[in-house]
Order: C-alpha cells, then sequence, then structure tokens
C-alpha cells in the first residue's frame, strides 16, 4: 500500500478539513472466497478476540475458517442487493454523501441549522473496503491537514472504537507528515441522538401502532471484556434509559438484550435470542425491536433481527413483530452528526471562520518558499 509522502506536498496550497467515517465492514461480494477473506481480516483483530494470538490462530484457520465462511455467505445472500450490494456498505455511502454535502451547503437537513464547516468527508471500513488506509489517502490527495475521525458506533467499546483507533493510528503512523487529528469515540448519550432514535420510533408506531414492548438490541461482546473495564455494557444502558424516558416508557414497556453472541463464553445478557422466545409464555405477544447500538442497517439487523429472530417469537406464539430500521440517511441523523463533527472542531480556523487560505496570501507564501529554495 502506497501512502502519500512530503513529496506530493505543494507550498501555498490550500490545506483542508477532513472527516472519516468509519464503519464495521462488509466482505466484497456473497462469494465464499470473498466473505472467508472479511472474516480472517475481522476474526485476526485482538481487540475483536483477546485470546493467545498463537491459540486463537490454530482455532480461526484450522476451524472456523473451514466452516463458517460458507455459512455467513448464505445469510449475506439473503441480504445483498442485486444492484447496490451489501445493505451497510450502501447505507454508509449515502450517509457519507449526506454528510458531505450538509457540510460544504452550510445547510442541515431537518432544522436548517447552519454549518461553519467546509470539509472532506471519505467513508472507511474497518475491515474489508473501502479501506481505511485508502481512504487516508483519498482525503491526504486533497491537501487535508486537520482531521476529525468519527466511528459510527455511539457506545465505546474497546472492540470497535478502540480497533478503529489502532488501524487509523498505525496508517497514519506511516506518514512523515500526520495531519493535526481528533478522535470522537461516543455519542451515547446525545441529546441529538436521543431526539433522532425516539423520533424514529414515534414515526413507527404511527403507521404501526404501539407494542406491548419495545425490545432495544445492541451486539453483544464477551461478559469478560465487560469485567475487564470495557463500559460498552453501561453505554448501552444508558442510551436505553435515555429513550425510555423520551418516550415516557414504563419499566415494564421495554427490554434491553444483547445478541450476535459468538462461541461458548459467556457474553453481556440477557441474550436477544432466548429472550423472545420466552416472551410469548409472560402474554407478551405484540412486540417491536430497535437497535439503537447499529448507525445503519447490516447483516446483523436485518438478517439476524428482522428474520431469525423475528421467526423465534413468532414460532414460540408471538403475534405481531416489526422491526424499527436503524437512523441510517435520516435527515435527523446527519443534522446530529454535523452538529457532533462541528463541536469537535471548536478551535481549528475552519471552525473559527478563520480565512487560513486566502489566495493571495497562499501565492505570497509559495513565492517566499520558492525563493527559499523549495522545488515545489
Amino acid at each position: 500500500m502506497k501512502y502519500l509522502g512530503d513529496a506530493d506536498y505543494q507550498h501555498g496550497s490550500p490545506s483542508k478539513l477532513g472527516v472519516l467515517l468509519v464503519n464495521l465492514g462488509t466482505p466484497d461480494s456473497t462469494e465464499v472466497k470473498d466473505v472467508r477473506r472479511y472474516l480472517k481480516q475481522f476474526l485476526s483483530d485482538p481487540r475483536i478476540v483477546e485470546v493467545p494470538r498463537v491459540l486463537w490462530w490454530l482455532i480461526l484457520n484450522g476451524v472456523i475458517l473451514r466452516i463458517r465462511p460458507a455459512k455467513t455467505a448464505e445469510a449475506y445472500a439473503s441480504v445483498w442487493d442485486d444492484k447496490e450490494g451489501s445493505p451497510l456498505l450502501s447505507i454508509s455511502r449515502k450517509q457519507a454523501t449526506a454528510l458531505g454535502a450538509a457540510l460544504s451547503t452550510g445547510q442541515n437537513q431537518s432544522y436548517g441549522q447552519s454549518s461553519s464547516l467546509n470539509a472532506e468527508v471519505e467513508l472507511a471500513m474497518r475491515y474489508g473496503n473501502p479501506s481505511v488506509a485508502d481512504a487516508l489517502n483519498r482525503l491526504r490527495a486533497k491537501n487535508v491537514r486537520r482531521l476529525v475521525v468519527l466511528p459510527m458506533y455511539p457506545q465505546y467499546s474497546g472492540s470497535t472504537i478502540a480497533s478503529v483507533f489502532d488501524e487509523v493510528t498505525a496508517k497514519l503512523s506511516r506518514l512523515r507528515w500526520i495531519p493535526e487529528c481528533r478522535f470522537i469515540n461516543q455519542y451515547f448519550d446525545e441529546q441529538s441522538y436521543i431526539e433522532a432514535l425516539a423520533t424514529s420510533v414515534e414515526s413507527h408506531w404511527q403507521q404501526h401502532g404501539k407494542p406491548q414492548q419495545l425490545i432495544m438490541s445492541y451486539h453483544g461482546i464477551p461478559q469478560r471484556y465487560r469485567t475487564n473495564g470495557d463500559p460498552y455494557f453501561c453505554q448501552c444502558q444508558a442510551t436505553s434509559r435515555l429513550l425510555a424516558d423520551r418516550l415516557q416508557l414504563a419499566e415494564d414497556q421495554f427490554q434491553v438484550v444483547f445478541q450476535s453472541r459468538f462461541g461458548k463464553e459467556p457474553w453481556l445478557q440477557p441474550y436477544c435470542d432466548e429472550t423472545l422466545k420466552s416472551l410469548p409464555a409472560k402474554g407478551i405477544k405484540n412486540i417491536q425491536v430497535v437497535c439503537p447500538g447499529f448507525s445503519a442497517d447490516c447483516l446483523e439487523t436485518i438478517e439476524e433481527i428482522d428474520e431469525e429472530n423475528k421467526e423465534y417469537f413468532l414460532e414460540a406464539g408471538g403475534e405481531q413483530f416489526s422491526y424499527i430500521p436503524a437512523l441510517n440517511e435520516q435527515p435527523m441523523h446527519i443534522d446530529m452528526m454535523t452538529a457532533l463533527i462541528e463541536r469537535h472542531c471548536k478551535g481549528w480556523p475552519e471552525a473559527e471562520k478563520v480565512d487560513i487560505n486566502n489566495k493571495a496570501a497562499l501565492t505570497a507564501s509559495r513565492d517566499r518558499a520558492l525563493a527559499l529554495g523549495a522545488t515545489a
């Protein structure tokens, strides 16, 4: 992988502000070989699987990558779009485009708020494509000298946010001249995020009515990670409480569950699948599920929640089930991201409307540099 270096710098060229959006990732196709490649990168990350490396290498390459890719490929095929491909990737691209428009035009879509930034926005996936390295190269080619990194995970976990930090800093460490960076590592309790979630739920209620219970499902992590200090569980609970308060839900009108567990060790509980199987016997036969930890719909929400877990609930005697889509590229979601990025850019010239790219001043600076012996 080639990284742009000092030779690409041009004296007198205007510097820019960049925003790097990062989500989890997706295979390039539903072919087993592509899914295997994706799973190998994902499951080789020590932030994802905290097991001694030699032991895990044997398990991963000797067992998991021989069995799991075919099954996972089938799951991806059930959600893959013939034209747009992976739902996570297509939605993330729409988010990046909408955010770029909001930052460049200065107009948020829902509230009409004015943005003071003019930023270059690039999308990357932590695993798969578009890669973090390629996105950073594109930003550097645009002369981005100040960079905001926004991982698209509302709640912090070492297995997600810290992994993005590892990858971004590892790639930047190969540059001689790194950009000034700011890293947003959580937004689980942002008022605008909670409001966007609540508005989405209320809109769903207007079309489908209110359920007996609202199930708030989050991606799980091993219980061991929480015991070792990961704040993810507590932040999921905080998001849920804030959302329930905003929706004026009583304690018996919502539940928090965790999905997507893998392996035999205990993960965060209660488990989503077991909870949904048990609800009809308790007289709860009308539920709706929202996933506040997912910024974009993906395999885990479309296939795991709205297909697999829906089937569990209905087979157990449930009568009404509906999934409330993720915020995706909804205007309020883009507004939230725009405001979040603006706040984290405070103090930078771009945010303070300081003209650091005055053409006459840049030309004069270039002339001085050339006079002193600069070659570009």
